[in-house]
């Protein structure tokens, strides 16, 4: 259960990581004319993966649950897939990525990487998906992750995948 608890609390200091980065970006896109979308939604998604590591490790804790290496190790290395596929993104949109909806205009719509393929054009929103099932289900926090599963779906289809298609549609399509 500690090692549990290790792996979690490291990934809270990887989505801090992530903010950083993501301030950064929103002060460089800012700084070029750039225009926020969807700021209403935005401290919904944040509680929600706020939410996905407290309630993954409160689950744990309180509920007792077992780790089972038969469901954790796999869980365990598609967790970590999911983060190698995460900074995959953000190496690829460069100062163009970002937690939130920012859109310079001008720049092109990025078409490398895992933005390459276009029959996925959200590829953060599957690994977020799949990591937010795989990370409890490390250590059989079953509830934890029907119930990220749903929010974030909510979330996702609801409001901020529409928002990020509505921004995006001002961006033409770069091989950059």
């Amino acid at each position: 259960m500690i090692l549990f608890f290790g792996f979690v609390l490291l990934t809270g200091v990887e989505r801090l990581v992530e903010m950083m980065v993501s301030t950064r970006n929103a002060r460089w896109a800012f700084a070029r004319g750039g225009v926020e979308h969807g700021r209403r939604h935005f401290p919904w998604m944040v509680a929600l993966h706020f939410g996905l590591l407290a309630g993954a490790l409160a689950e744990v804790f309180l509920l007792h649950r077992p780790f089972i290496p038969a469901l954790g190790w796999p869980m365990l290395a598609i967790a970590l897939i999911c983060q190698t596929g995460r900074w995959w993104i953000i190496g690829t949109l460069g100062h163009q990525w970002n937690t939130r909806v920012i859109v310079v205009p001008g720049l092109g719509r990025v078409n490398r990487g895992p933005y390459r393929f276009r029959w996925l054009p959200h590829p953060n929103y599957l690994i977020v998906a799949i990591e937010g099932i795989a990370l409890p289900l490390v250590y059989t926090a079953w509830i934890t992750a029907l119930a990220f599963t749903v929010l974030n779906a909510i979330l996702l289809l609801g409001f901020r995948i529409p928002t990020e298609d509505r921004a995006l549609k001002a961006l033409v399509v770069t091989a950059s």
